[in-house]
């Protein structure tokens, strides 16, 4: 009689994960925490791949990094002249992870995965140059009356005209 194979150990390098899932709740992922680093990517790949004015990721290194659920829900593309992959669960499309191949220990995550913290808060920029100029920029915003919960840029006022403008 044969003993069935055990499933693989998962090894935590930290007491503290952070775990995520897709829209669907078909693939579930997680982190050890803390992770590597976090930012905000305004390059026009990412913007179009997450369908927003701009990512933001957590980096893990791959090792730190398990996929705890739904793996066969998972399709891949590759963009060879990039030299990136991503990952989409198959089910519902939501964007799982961003990975390059010049950065072969490490596997970028979009944050809105995660519910929990992740040890690293998103204080870097990239691809600045490439963001769109209709992505908010901080400029100040109030409350849209009769709209509750709902805040607008307000438009600026165009600098009054003399009279002999108009002559």
């Amino acid at each position: 009689m044969r003993k069935a194979a055990s499933p693989p150990k998962t090894r935590k390098a930290s007491a503290v994960q952070a775990t995520g899932a897709c829209v669907c709740g078909a693939v579930r992922l997680e982190i050890d925490v803390p992770a590597r680093w976090a930012w905000h990517d305004h390059a026009e790949t990412s913007r179009r791949a997450q369908g927003c004015a701009y990512a933001t990721y957590v980096g893990s290194y791959r090792s730190r990094f398990r996929i705890l659920q739904g793996a066969e829900a998972i399709t891949r593309f590759e963009d060879k002249v990039a030299g990136t992959t991503r990952s989409f669960c198959g089910r519902c499309g939501t964007p799982l992870t961003y990975e390059r191949s010049h950065s072969p220990t490490m596997v970028n995550l979009p944050r809105a995965l995660f519910d929990e913290r992740t040890g690293r808060e998103p204080r870097y920029h990239a691809s600045l140059r490439e963001a769109p100029d209709w992505a908010y920029t901080g400029a100040p915003l109030a409350p849209l009356k009769g709209y509750p919960g709902i805040m607008w840029e307000r438009p600026r006022r165009k600098p009054r005209r003399e009279i002999d403008d108009f002559l």
